[in-house]
């Protein structure tokens, strides 16, 4: 979002487009995240995996759940700080919360027993194995 010199013409319409088509980060500072964290997933010969960008959680901040074949991530994270200068006779007050949640249907053929999850720099990996396949035999069966 670009500060302008205000022009009277200008209609409220214009204004309530430029307001609505803006980013989040035009509006908040960059260390907030937004509401759907951007995600990878990328398939192996043995497992996908998940990537999920949140940079600036701790990984207690999540909470991973499977209930049926839907995987669920989510973090709700609270802070508040508060600074007080009796010399300077000034408080502050500041709070954040952030709040996101993603779900993820699940393909067949995915180990639910072996999911792996990893919190490292900011990014968050789930390992979802594949199970194996076990080939068609086909024989002949006589009978006796």
């Amino acid at each position: 979002m670009n500060l302008s010199k205000f022009n009277p013409n200008t209609s409220i319409n214009q204004l309530l487009d430029g307001f609505f088509n803006s980013t989040i980060g035009d509006f908040v500072g960059s260390d907030v995240i937004a509401t759907h964290p951007r995600v990878n997933i990328i398939e192996h010969n043995k497992n996908f995996e998940i990537e999920l960008a949140a940079p600036g959680l701790k990984k207690s901040d999540f909470n991973i759940s499977l209930k049926d074949d839907n995987l669920k991530i989510s973090v709700e994270k609270k802070e508040e700080k508060t600074e007080d200068d009796k010399e300077r006779k000034y408080r502050r007050r500041e709070y954040s919360f952030v709040s996101f949640e993603r779900s993820f249907f699940l393909p067949e053929g995915i180990d639910t027993s072996k999911i792996d999850a990893n919190y490292e720099d900011g990014i968050l990996s789930i390992c979802l194995p594949k199970v194996e396949v076990k080939k068609a035999t086909s024989k002949t069966i006589e009978i006796s």
